[in-house]
């Protein structure tokens, strides 16, 4: 008889237990087997009573909601959203954008949340749990997510040094200054005074990527006051991060709705919104205005990030996220249309100042050339009309057109750091409007910020070294090596690398993570056991839009976002905007050879990890764990003493088992090779995957330790051969 030696092993099970030393008579050695407390969290039974809930949940309803809300609208829908309203067709945009919602945003949003909430894992657990060779979506998604956060936070730093500008009074943006003659500047006057505040103050650009000059310490320092406040926000996962978002989700709507208020009572108003959402139909033929629509819903909703599972997996296992994902996709266009309404009014206001001022500029040069009478203010129109061009040309008469003005849009930096700021300028009261502005876009970015973080933080815990370590510490890490990668975005050229990080970075990545989820989901783990998940935690069955969206619709729309995305690339030379002080203006300038050689490597980081794990799996150069997330199952082996009594142990309650749709994340059942019955198996070809779970032969008389299939079973056994 075997020496054993039966040992109560610490809940996480890790610990390796002594091994037993003394060899048995016949030179074989004995066993030690490590029994541990079972660890499951099954749809039915969420809440074992007197065991500890294994993962952080969300203190309430409206925790998740806000968390989730603040991460999806963000800053692209301040500054992105009008936009792309505004250059494709106006009105006629919501229609390509609420198709592409309903027909890729909703359901793919979907999946996320709801295989986050089935399986109670991060990226890398779900995908692995599906299929040993997904894990490399994880990874990938990890990846991306981590080149986002670096350039993401850069906008917070930005936004940190407007804000702490704003309060000064006047603006420091709101006249040019002065060079020693008591002349102002000459790349001030030649530009305008927020734009020399933005590109000469703030950022210092300098001329090119070839020449990026040295850090700017304004620019470090915010960098690192932003990382440091972002760490102590996300150091202790949502159960310090789920206090903050009651501000970073709620301010937002607050600020909006006062400079709503506002806006709509400044002259000029009803022109901004009149040419914003005039619908011009024709528009709707052209392909890349649904390109656009598509791509907007994608990025506005943080698909693929890994974020949504992440938030997904807190949640109790019969919370009714199918109710989420409406509520929460319905906010989003509906702040981005009303966020559009906001920035327009405002727009419109400036463009009307900005024509008025125009037409005084042309008034006093007409009548100095005596063109025009001294009081005659309605013979202005008819004195420009019987100019010709060249006329208009030596006399320096600007055109004053309110249509001209408001299709000079910008997006992204140059409407938040440029076009709004003077905007605020014409404003009464201009620095309280400014520590406003700038506070929403800090409650914007942090929103997004913490749901990025979250989910690559929630990711690298599902790997079992790390989560060994306290998460502090983890996350004290993440943050620093961020920082210090960061500094290429402080020097003159931070800019200019944030527009290669956001081309690049972020885009093709995203775009095969999210079409290899629709494909791990609905085709290997299976459309009809998905519905069926959904059905048990929400009662509510999918029916035919979502398996036709699922199935066929979506996959075939991140084809082509991922097709074109490609094409674009190639067939358009990229370019970036330089800043150049002598005209005063943007110069386009293509990237140089060893920046492109950096953007290719980032888009390779983000792919390659997909086919490389599947390779290697496939392949069996890596091990696959059947219980990667709780790394137990290291060992299959053991010897003749033990196995009848496991074997005896395990054979109780197989039939329970049939009727159990837990996955392993779960503690449900895991099929191993016994499940099959003899015929079965000589039915059937043997498979990769057949092969992976086989059980592991030791003596000749094929001894061998299974994987437990008993759900009654108190014990989950590890067996390690001494």
């Amino acid at each position: 008889m075997a020496a054993t030696k039966i040992i109560d092993a610490p809940r996480n099970g890790h610990e390796m237990a002594p091994l037993n030393t003394r060899a048995r008579g016949d030179g074989t050695h004995g066993v030690t087997i490590v029994l541990t407390a079972p660890q499951r969290n099954s749809v039915q039974s969420v809440d074992i009573p007197g065991n500890e809930p294994e993962r952080a949940a969300w203190s309430g309803k409206m925790q998740f909601f806000l968390s989730i809300i603040g991460y999806s609208v963000g800053l692209g829908n301040i500054w992105r959203f009008p936009y792309l309203c505004q250059q494709n067709g106006g009105g006629a945009f919501l229609i390509p954008f609420m198709v592409m919602l309903i027909l890729e945003g909703i359901p793919l949003f979907l999946i996320e949340l709801g295989m986050g909430q089935r399986m109670r894992l991060g990226a890398l657990g779900v995908w692995n749990t599906i299929h040993p060779w997904l894990g490399g979506i994880g990874i990938s998604s990890c990846i991306v997510t981590l080149f986002v956060a670096l350039y993401y936070n850069v906008i917070i730093t930005w936004v940190f040094f407007y804000l702490f500008n704003s309060f000064r009074y006047p603006l420091p943006w709101s006249s040019c200054p002065l060079n020693g003659t008591g002349f102002e500047l000459e790349e001030c006057a030649k530009s305008s005074e927020t734009t020399y505040f933005w590109y000469r103050t703030t950022l210092d650009a300098a001329p090119s990527m070839d020449e990026p000059g040295g850090l700017k310490w304004w620019i470090v320092l915010c960098l690192m006051l932003s990382w440091t406040i972002v760490f102590f926000i996300v150091m202790k996962g949502i159960q310090s991060s789920g206090k903050v978002v009651y501000f970073t989700s709620l301010f937002p709507y607050i600020v909006l709705t006062i400079f709503f208020i506002r806006g709509i009572t400044l002259r000029g108003a009803g022109a901004g919104l009149m040419h914003m959402y005039t619908p011009k139909v024709e528009k709707l033929l052209e392909p890349t205005v649904w390109l656009d629509a598509a791509t907007q819903v994608f990025y506005s909703f943080g698909l693929a990030f890994g974020s949504l599972i992440a938030f997904g997996s807190y949640n109790t296992p019969k919370n009714n996220c199918v109710r989420d994902v409406l509520l929460v996709s319905v906010c989003n266009a509906v702040t981005a249309i009303y966020a559009s309404v906001v920035i327009f009014a405002i727009l419109g206001f400036k463009a009307t100042v900005n024509v008025d001022r125009c037409v005084a500029s042309n008034t006093d040069i007409l009548v100095k050339n005596k063109l025009l009478g001294l009081n005659d203010t309605q013979g202005y129109e008819q004195a420009m009309s019987l100019l010709n061009g060249t006329e208009l040309t030596r006399l320096q008469l600007s055109e004053c057109s309110l249509a001209h003005e408001l299709d000079n849009a910008a997006e992204g930096t140059g409407l938040a750091f440029i076009v709004f700021t003077q905007a605020i300028v014409e404003l009464p009261g201009a620095p309280f409007w400014a520590v406003l502005f700038f506070t929403m876009l800090l409650s914007l970015g942090l929103g997004s910020q913490i749901g990025i973080l979250e989910g690559m933080l929630c990711t690298l815990f599902d790997i079992d070294i790390i989560k060994r370590v306290k998460k502090q510490h983890v996350t004290g890490v993440v943050c620093l090596f961020c920082f210090i990668v960061g500094f290429i975005f402080c020097t003159g050229a931070g800019e200019y690398w944030l527009k290669m990080f956001d081309s690049f970075a972020g885009t093709i990545g995203l775009v095969v993570v999210a079409l290899m989820e629709m494909i791990a989901v609905i085709f290997i783990y299976g459309h009809e056991r998905f519905t069926e998940d959904i059905f048990q935690m929400t009662g509510y069955r999918p029916g035919r839009y979502w398996q036709w969206t699922w199935r066929y619709i979506g996959p075939v729309i991140m084809v082509c976002i991922l097709v074109s995305s490609v094409v674009f690339m190639v067939i358009r030379n990229p370019t970036y905007g330089a800043w150049n002080a002598d005209l005063g203006m943007i110069e386009q300038k293509s990237y140089p050879n060893w920046v492109m050689g950096i953007a290719l490597s980032m888009i390779l980081a983000g792919v390659l990890p997909m086919p490389i794990v599947f390779l290697m799996r496939s392949f069996q150069c890596l091990k696959v764990d059947l219980d990667i997330h709780q790394g137990s199952i290291r060992r299959n082996e053991t010897t003749a003493s033990t196995k009848e009594m496991i074997d005896n142990d395990d054979d109780q309650d197989d039939e329970d088992d049939e009727n159990d749709f837990s996955g392993p994340a779960l503690g449900g059942h895991v099929k191993t090779q016994s499940d099959f019955s003899d015929d079965e198996e000589e039915d059937k070809p043997m498979t990769m995957r057949m092969m992976m779970m086989r059980p592991t032969t030791t003596t000749k008389t094929s001894n061998v330790l299974n994987v437990p299939t008993s759900r009654k079973n108190n014990y989950k056994k590890d067996a390690y051969d001494v």
